[in-house]
């Protein structure tokens, strides 16, 4: 399949630690792909260069066709906000707004009016198993009641890639099956790519491939899974 987003050759350091040293990775559109490696291997660095979050040192950023890495700080953010969804570990939702407001903010941010943004926000929330919780605030939500709301904040705008990075890593193993389940299956609805980096090789499993972090040095192909 074609790559809908390319890394080529990217560098990427903080310092004098280089969190990235050469690597290489493509996503095809519909594709779900893990970033496995052991922590401070540079998973994370690559998945931000990746989504434009950060510029690497060197190195090409390519996606649709598009050289990512050198678009400005603007036409970046605009990219975010329509084409890629973000899940992180810990779900980074808004403490002061409850749940749906969460999930509606991309809309809102994009200029839809609040009524009808906060209607798909609503049937995001029947989706994924979250009826009666519009009202709840993050801190009153369950781990895996935030993470939820977080994916579906991530999906609302139909995006064509997904960045989900450690997106189970505060999570019970029960938990992290909905999750991870939710994601998979909602991405595959949606046609949308995911680049999911995580530790574990339980969450890794979900993915259709596997690709291994070592150093920063290189991204190394791994068997895809069943």
């Amino acid at each position: 399949m074609a790559a809908l987003l390319k890394g080529r050759d990217l560098h990427r350091s903080f310092g004098r630690v280089q969190a990235l040293r050469g690597a290489c990775l493509e996503l095809a559109a519909g594709e779900i792909v893990a970033v496995i490696g052991p922590s401070g291997s540079g998973k994370s660095t690559l998945l931000h260069c990746l989504a434009g979050i950060l510029a690497p040192d060197l190195g090409e950023v390519w996606f649709d066709g598009r050289r990512l890495d050198e678009l400005p700080d603007r036409e970046r953010a605009v990219l975010r906000r329509s084409e890629f969804g973000f899940v992180f570990q810990f779900g980074q939702l808004i403490p002061e707004l409850p749940a749906i407001e969460n999930i509606a903010l991309p809309l809102l941010l994009a200029g839809r009016r609040r009524r009808d943004a906060l209607a798909e926000a609503g049937t995001w929330l029947t989706r994924l198993g979250l009826d009666g919780l519009d009202t709840r605030m993050p801190g009153e939500l369950a781990g895996g009641e935030g993470q939820r709301v977080a994916l579906a904040r991530a999906l609302i705008t139909g995006p064509r890639i997904v960045f989900a990075d450690e997106p189970t890593g505060a999570l019970d193993s029960i938990a992290a099956d909905q999750v991870m389940e939710l994601l998979v299956d909602t991405a595959r609805e949606l046609g949308a790519g995911v680049l999911l980096v995580t530790h574990e090789p339980r969450v890794a499993a979900y993915a259709d491939r596997t690709v291994l972090v070592r150093d920063g040095l290189d991204v190394l192909a791994r068997a895809g899974a069943s």
